[in-house]
């Protein structure tokens, strides 16, 4: 384990890298996401304060996703076949917005995705740009933007 400062915008980890690692967020706010063949980033997910942000890739094998700092962080980096003690507290919780977000991905609209976000990262909606809330909804800018307004609509 080291704990390490990263500037914003650094690049933890990319696309087809070997031994990928895990970071667990001490302060500032990490995502990983993915670029199709197209050039069109898709947030995978956000990492604020308490996260861990890591790709499910085995040691020896290439990574899936992209890791980059949104804002100056510091990180506890933890090599993939290092031995640590599991916080399986965290490991759940992050399991569960997981497994949450890949069924409202199937069967939500916009609008109660959205909330969903709102209620799992409370104090990353004022802190990265709108593009990346619809990239990690699924949704275009324009649709993120008819949901939030529907949202005050309805008073929430």
């Amino acid at each position: 384990m080291k704990k390490i400062n990263v500037k914003k915008k650094e690049i933890l980890q990319r696309t087809g890298d070997l031994g990928g690692k895990s970071y667990f967020v001490k302060s500032g706010l990490l995502r990983s996401y993915t670029i199709d063949e197209k050039g069109k980033e898709h947030i995978f997910m956000f990492g604020p304060e308490g996260w861990i942000v890591t790709d499910y890739a085995a040691a020896d094998e290439p990574c899936d996703l992209y890791i980059d700092a949104l804002e100056d962080s510091v990180v506890i980096q933890v090599e993939k076949d290092g031995k640590i003690e599991p916080d399986l507290k965290k490991f759940v919780k992050r399991m569960r917005v997981l497994q949450k977000r890949v069924i409202m991905l199937m069967s939500t609209s916009a609008i109660e995705r959205y909330d969903f976000f709102v209620s799992t990262y409370p104090n990353v909606m004022q802190r990265v740009p709108q593009h990346m809330v619809a990239s990690y909804l699924g949704v275009t800018p324009e649709a993120l933007s008819a949901a939030k307004s529907q949202r005050l609509k309805s008073g929430k």
